[in-house]
């Protein structure tokens, strides 16, 4: 039985309130369809702004008008300002999870922060380096999860195994692609639920 030396923990969404309920009641204020902005990110893949965005490819002053492009030729209009404005206010942290952290750190675990993000003016993801082992974003290394490269190198800055690590994460694709690396992993829905079940899973409380 392989002993767990590290967990992994997405930002949006697990340590800060999600993206994406933030990006679905922008949808709903401006009145797009539910879910157009998710199915555009995810139609234009790669090349599209957002990947390139959370690559460090483009700061956010020349995302905006590349990502209203993307989404005009999806058949949507908006205002990426004032998107990303709505989803930066979403990103407050959640004290459970931070707290969370701490203990596992006491107990000798290594803790590390693993992101698909943005440079930010204000170097908003940086506060919460100090909470972190380990702190892999996606816009510094150019390299964006669901790809299996950034967890490899999160794990081998941890100076660890994929099966060594627990990995939590609210997005299907980039839990699928952790547990083909071999990682144990937690789809974090409520973070009460998720915390319950990482305690299980380490066999120590957190909360």
């Amino acid at each position: 039985m392989t002993t767990h030396r590290a967990v992994i923990f997405d930002i949006g969404g697990v340590i800060v309130g999600s993206p994406l309920h933030a990006i679905a009641e922008y949808e709903r204020a401006v009145g797009l369809a539910a879910g157009f902005i998710n199915r555009g990110v995810v139609s234009t893949g790669r090349p599209g702004a957002w990947a390139r965005l959370e690559r460090g490819e483009l700061d956010l002053p020349r995302f905006y008008p590349a990502f209203e492009r993307d989404c005009e030729h999806a058949g949507g209009r908006l205002s990426a300002r004032l998107l990303m404005t709505r989803v930066a206010e979403a990103a407050l942290p959640r004290p459970a999870m931070l707290a969370a952290i701490a203990r596992i750190r006491e107990r000798g675990l290594r803790a590390a922060a693993l992101t698909n993000n943005w440079i930010t003016e204000d170097g908003s993801a940086g506060m919460l380096r100090p909470h972190f082992d380990v702190f892999v974003e996606s816009a510094v290394v150019g390299l964006r999860k669901p790809d299996p490269r950034i967890f490899t190198l999160a794990c081998e800055r941890l100076g660890i195994v994929p099966a060594e690590a627990i990995f939590l994460d609210d997005i299907g694709a980039n839990l699928k692609s952790a547990r083909s690396l071999g990682m144990t992993t937690i789809k974090v829905v409520e973070p009460d639920q998720a915390l319950a079940e990482l305690e299980t899973v380490l066999g120590f409380p957190l909360r």
